[in-house]
């Protein structure tokens, strides 16, 4: 039988980080109004400039919330699809981010102009939501499917109550569309320095914990006989989760598919070690994010795609491919 050939950890993520590198120059010097590397750092220093305003008022919080944004969702997939052994888990499938969203649209109706409550109350939601999924399965001994479907009826609820709030308070409703279509378009460096708080500490506790999640993925049984205190663990998982989860829609809105395709891509690209699976995640997550947003501000110009539209149609259509490689329809990495 043929193996797969994985890539070196120390090669694979060294071409991520270049790759990284390369998005985010491009990210910060194409725009509507493009400008060169050489523009870019002359800019900084003349703060009357046009190029300054634009670069540190509008590029440079658009483009770090985008990398703060797409590695938290991937880091967010990788964990729940390793702490619920499901492929399938992701933010956005299982109704994380749609409890995130109902939280923020509280926050956005109640206290508009408080920048750091918008992290706080998209990790309450989310939390809240990843705990009432949890207590579902658990209550009830539901399967890795039934599980899935308990995070998608839970979603349709939230959004429904999601849909009730813009209802009551219009004055959100232009803001709401793109929210909830994913988009980076707006942010400031208030909301991304708190963002970046929440997101930091929890993937660097995630990271932290990789060798531990290993050893969860054996097998409830098999983890507990080696020491390791599962349902204690399982819960400080799902919360790191809920936290990246919370940021990452606190700064783009409702951001679907990078959770779920890009923990897949990571394993296919490095096997199924989660100490270098959390890192890759968090790169390639933040490359693709950093991409699309480029994509929907340069390919359609004057007009500008919202970075949720042009994920969800690549996201699509590797999801689709995912599922016609893999015999059976198996998506096991």
């Amino acid at each position: 039988m043929k193996k797969n050939k994985r890539l070196p950890p120390v090669i694979g993520l060294g071409f991520l980080v270049l790759l990284l590198a390369l998005s985010l120059l491009l990210a910060l010097g194409l725009g509507s109004a493009s400008m060169s590397p050489t523009e870019l750092w002359r800019s900084l220093g003349d703060k009357s400039s046009a190029a300054y305003r634009i670069f540190v008022y509008v590029r440079l919080p658009r483009v770090l919330g985008g990398m703060i944004a797409g590695s938290s969702l991937a880091v967010s997939g990788a964990l729940l699809q390793a702490v619920l052994n499901n492929s399938l888990a992701g933010p956005n499938i299982i109704g994380i981010n749609a409890g995130a969203g109902l939280a923020t649209l509280i926050a956005m109706a109640f206290f508009p102009y408080e920048a750091f409550l918008m992290p706080a109350a998209s990790f309450i939601g989310a939390l809240g939501a990843a705990m009432l999924i949890y207590f579902i399965a658990h209550i009830s001994h539901a399967s890795r499917t039934t599980l899935i479907l308990s995070g998608v009826a839970i979603s349709s609820v939230i959004n429904a109550a999601s849909s009730m709030i813009k209802t009551l308070f219009p004055d959100i409703a232009v803001s709401f569309t793109s929210f909830s279509i994913g988009s980076l378009s707006g942010l400031t460096m208030e909301q991304v320095k708190w963002a970046a708080l929440y997101s930091l500490a929890a993937v660097v506790m995630a990271f932290l914990l990789s060798h531990d999640i290993n050893i969860l993925v054996l097998g409830d049984e098999t983890a507990a006989s080696l020491g390791l205190n599962v349902s204690l663990y399982r819960f400080i998982l799902i919360a790191l989760a809920a936290l990246l989860a919370g940021s990452a829609v606190s700064l783009g809105g409702l951001i679907g598919f990078v959770g779920l395709l890009v923990p897949h891509m990571a394993r296919m690209l490095f096997g199924s070690d989660n100490r270098v699976i959390l890192p890759a995640s968090a790169l390639i997550g933040a490359c693709a994010v950093l991409i699309c947003d480029l994509i929907g501000r340069t390919v359609f110009a004057p007009f500008e795609l919202y970075v949720g539209i042009i994920l969800s149609i690549i996201g699509g259509i590797y999801f689709i491919f995912l599922i016609l490689r893999r015999k059976g329809g198996r998506l096991d990495g």
